[in-house]
């Protein structure tokens, strides 16, 4: 595996980017106990997260810069205080200015920046430079994004060697986003042995530090057995749960998936559609979907197939086949009073052309007794057999009657039937 996470010389590349002290006082600490990060050296026991970083602290530093206009880490601060409350057109020429002089801090953030383009020119190799630079400092949110980096190829060449190794390092100074990535990494073999249960322990302890998605992800190996060797419930959902708190669609959807069949939690179809709906806000296809369900079938929520016509429409165009299906059987079947075969044909289509063998088996029924689209027993045949070689046994069913009414044997096709609940994996969202 190319490229080592180097250690010679790195408490003289810390000792430089340390803050001077020559000019530190009441406003120079006010200012670091406002604004600091927690994994900056020296500052572990009064830093915080960005999103803890109130109003005040804009004033702080500026007091505090006002007294020091030469110091990298209170332009860093500042910069950082203005990035964090949503203004970060007056972040970059302050974080430039400390980058300069090879604060981790302001390299970290403006690296950052570079990289996603935000705010200034987009530039991910000089972003990336900037995130090296600050990892080899021995700064943990530099760590995590360098990872990010060599993760996806943004500004540097796709190794998830690396990548494997610069989020270990993180993780092991504590950046609970970094000990989430690293357990992805071991659950999907990347750069890394495939070991669950090494990815069962990173995310438990991203959990225990409050990280959404750790939670969630130990959530999904409680829910599938990884944990305990058999399915958990109970623990799946109050890790869900935790991360719910935090605004994580994700876990708001699997959430909702556990109360509507009642595992590990009361069986609440009320509770689950409510859930579905704060994860389906926040644009989750499987919540949309889900919840699409439930309006389609009155449970937990008043029937109401409009709305669930909007959700299957709203996930099907996020690239969800079982909504393409299920939307193509509504107006088959004319719910709600909406019978329309062109769109019954186009949504089954859509279905059937992602390899779906709900939609491949209703695009069958439709080719079969022509509806939308002129009747074509032999393509009728052929969507059932797809539909088959697939595991889905309706269209099994439905070739067989098909053969034996082409062979002059009666028989009756059967119905087309609706897409199963999705629950689909997780993916960490960066």
């Amino acid at each position: 595996m190319a490229g080592t996470i180097g250690r010679t010389g790195q408490g003289v590349l810390l000792a430089a980017l340390l803050p001077s002290c020559a000019f530190a006082g009441e406003a120079f600490d006010a200012c670091a106990a406002a604004a600091a990060s927690q994994y900056e050296w020296g500052y572990e026991a009064i830093g915080r997260d960005r999103w803890e970083i109130d109003p005040s602290a804009i004033e702080t530093c500026l007091s505090a810069l006002e007294e020091d206009p030469e110091s990298p880490a209170l332009k860093a601060w500042l910069g950082r205080a203005h990035d964090a409350l949503g203004d970060s057109a007056s972040a970059v020429p302050l974080l430039e200015a400390a980058a300069d002089d090879g604060n981790p801090v302001a390299l970290t953030l403006l690296g950052d920046m570079l990289i996603v383009g935000d705010v200034v020119t987009q530039d991910m190799v000089r972003g990336a430079e900037m995130l090296q630079q600050a990892a080899d400092a021995g700064f943990g949110p530099a760590m995590d994004s360098l990872a990010l980096s060599f993760d996806y190829a943004e500004g540097v060449p796709q190794d998830w060697g690396l990548a494997g190794r610069w989020y270990r390092a993180a993780a092991i100074a504590g950046v609970p986003r970094a000990q989430s990535n690293l357990a992805l990494m071991y659950l999907e073999g990347l750069g890394l042995d495939s070991d669950p249960v090494a990815a069962a322990a990173w995310f438990q302890r991203a959990a225990r530090h409050g990280d959404a998605r750790g939670q969630y992800n130990l959530g999904r190996l409680y829910e599938d057995g990884t944990v305990t060797g058999e399915p958990d419930y109970a623990a799946a959902a109050e890790q869900y749960r935790l991360a719910t708190e935090q605004g994580y669609g994700l876990a708001a959807n699997a959430l909702g998936y556990l109360k509507q069949l009642g595992y590990g939690t009361a069986l609440d179809a009320a509770a689950a559609a409510e859930l579905y709906r704060q994860a389906a806000d926040q644009g989750i296809a499987a919540a949309q979907f889900n919840l699409a369900l439930l309006y389609e079938d009155g449970d937990g929520v008043e029937q109401d197939f409009a709305t669930a016509r909007r959700l299957y429409r709203q996930a099907a165009d996020s690239g969800l086949s079982d909504a393409a299906a299920n939307l193509g059987l509504m107006y088959l079947d004319g719910d709600g009073g909406m019978l329309d075969f062109d769109k019954a044909l186009h949504f089954s289509e859509r279905a059937a052309d992602d390899g779906n063998p709900v939609g491949l088996n209703n695009l069958g029924y439709l080719y079969e007794h022509g509806y939308g689209v002129a009747a074509d027993k032999s393509r009728a045949l052929d969507l059932y057999q797809q539909a088959a070689d697939l595991g889905y046994r309706p269209g099994a069913d439905n070739h067989a009657a098909l053969a034996a009414a082409l062979a002059e044997e009666p028989a009756t096709p059967t119905r087309p039937a609706a897409g199963p609940k999705v629950y689909p994996p997780s993916k960490l969202n960066n």
